[in-house]
């Protein structure tokens, strides 16, 4: 036997004629909601979410004319838009007929009816709401993609050994499916080597969806990802998809994988396991179809030796491991990178600015960037916005103080922001990047600490 679909509400001041729809349509139909009293139409909208609404043209307050059926039509249009309505007299004529359609209705039905031919329209109905629906999915699915989208971002390059060996990696791999885990301290251009596989992959001509785990809070966690149904909470006006639907048939990459509790690590790796999501409020899962890529600037492996991060879900990710290196490891690359943004920014900007003096590339070689090329591109950004002449000198570029402190606790600040970066910056190079050592040193938990990591950048 088929499978019952449609959820369909009945609205007739005629108790037998209610009984005889529900007898009629309850072996064909999911759900049969039957109302005498059309004033609690609003409140069955309210509660369900209805494929079909069968409205009497007449009550008994005017038993003719159908000019309260028309009324409540108007209402049912205005609650939701979209909404199916046939309507049922027993006074039709084409004159009616015509009007109804006229005002917002999907068809119309004479009474006494006949039994196949109301079961036809009303099937012709539920089709009509299912196209719609998939028109609405698709069409928020493009708005979302479209905001996701939109986001630019440069080429990250270099000649080092260090990214050689990254562009091997996504070489290698862009090709396959294989989950990736790209490891790499803030600011090295995780999400650019996410795009750069997504964009040699085999599913390039289908989206890249980018998550920011980092800035989501568990209770929005599940809808985001997950989507949800109308009416799910107090919010949920409309039925959403979430980031993997969104992503499905391409690439869905999530960065600061770290950051999530061990609660949301199991269900992330439920929906990786199944292939499949459940939306907030629904009651069948979507599968879905990705290739995943994940990102954190934690020490996510000590992470899970530690029990802070699953075991099993650290292998669902990281089939294969990009490690990207901090730019004050590829001095060498600072040049070609001092260069790249020049040309960007001096454009953008219609600045003068075309030259780089020596000094100023053994400047910028010098310092340790802990903030890596995101701080690079800003610095040059903001030198090339301040100056006036056509070649930049070393004198043009203010580099942190931060940046410039040494090895001992010799600061040339009294900033404590800036002073509290450069303790847990020695501190955690003292213990080998360990951070529960460091965390331990400092007197700090390493919940603790992890959360002045994000803070620093670090």
């Amino acid at each position: 036997m088929a499978e019952k679909n449609g959820r369909i509400l009945a609205v007739d001041d005629n108790a037998d004629i209610l009984f005889a729809l529900k007898m009629l349509l309850k072996p064909h139909f999911e759900v049969i909601r039957t109302e005498t009293n059309p004033e609690r139409i609003p409140q069955h909208m309210a509660e369900e979410d209805f494929d079909v609404i069968l409205l009497d043209m007449n009550f008994n307050k005017d038993a003719i004319s159908g000019k309260e059926g028309y009324n409540w039509l108007s209402k049912i249009l205005e609650i939701d838009p979209g909404a199916i309505v046939l309507f049922i007299t027993a006074y039709g004529d084409v004159e009616k007929s015509v009007r109804a359609i006229k005002a917002g209705a999907t068809d119309f039905i004479i009474k006494p009816w006949q039994n196949e031919k109301l079961l036809a329209t009303i099937w012709s109905a539920m089709k009509l709401k299912k196209s719609q629906k998939e028109v609405s999915n698709l069409r928020e699915r493009q708005k979302e993609i479209n905001t996701l989208m939109d986001q630019p971002f440069a080429d990250f390059i270099g000649v080092s050994a260090g990214m050689q060996r990254v562009f091997k990696t996504i070489q290698k791999v862009a090709g396959t499916d294989a989950n990736i885990l790209i490891l790499g301290e803030n600011g090295t251009g995780k999400e650019l080597v996410a795009r750069a596989l997504h964009r040699y992959s085999l599913r390039n001509n289908e989206t890249f969806i980018s998550v920011d785990l980092g800035a989501l809070s568990e209770s929005l966690f599940e809808s985001e990802l997950f989507g949800h149904m109308k009416g799910a909470f107090t919010d949920a006006k409309a039925d959403r998809p979430g980031r993997f639907e969104l992503a499905s048939g391409g690439t869905l990459f999530l960065d600061e994988i770290g950051n999530l509790s061990l609660p949301l690590q199991a269900k992330l790796l439920t929906v990786l396991e199944r292939r499949e999501v459940t939306r907030v409020g629904a009651n069948r899962p979507t599968p879905i179809d990705i290739r995943l890529i994940s990102a954190t600037n934690m020490g996510i492996k000590q992470m899970a030796a530690e029990g802070d991060f699953r075991q099993d879900l650290l292998y669902r990710i990281n089939t294969v491991e990009i490690d990207l290196p901090p730019l004050r490891e590829r001095p060498e690359d600072i040049p070609l990178l001092a260069q790249h943004f020049l040309k960007i920014y001096a454009k953008k900007y219609n600045s003068q600015v075309s030259k780089l003096s020596a000094s100023v590339i053994k400047k910028l070689t010098d310092y340790p960037w802990p903030g890596n090329v995101r701080e690079f591109q800003h610095v040059i950004e903001r030198t090339i916005i301040m100056s006036d002449s056509a070649t930049l000198t070393e004198h043009d570029f203010q580099l942190s103080a931060q940046g410039q402190a040494t090895e001992g606790f010799d600061l040339d600040t009294y900033n404590l922001d800036e002073v509290e970066r450069i303790i847990i910056e020695k501190v955690l190079r003292n213990n080998q990047g360990n951070v529960s050592k460091a965390a331990s040193e400092l007197g700090l938990t390493r919940t603790s600490l992890y959360r002045r990591l994000e803070k620093h950048g670090l």
